[in-house]
């Protein structure tokens, strides 16, 4: 899994935020690019 598939199934509906939060406990995403895909700042 990338960024750019993560960000496209989010932008898709494919995932919702708590999915992409999982994304970042796991070391694929940085918190940072959590914000960039769902405008929000990650907890």
């Amino acid at each position: 899994m990338t960024y750019e598939m993560i960000k496209r199934n989010f932008d898709r509906g494919l995932w919702n935020a708590k999915m992409v939060a999982v994304a970042v406990a796991k070391g694929v995403i940085t918190e940072k690019q959590y914000k960039e895909i769902t405008g929000e700042t990650y907890k």
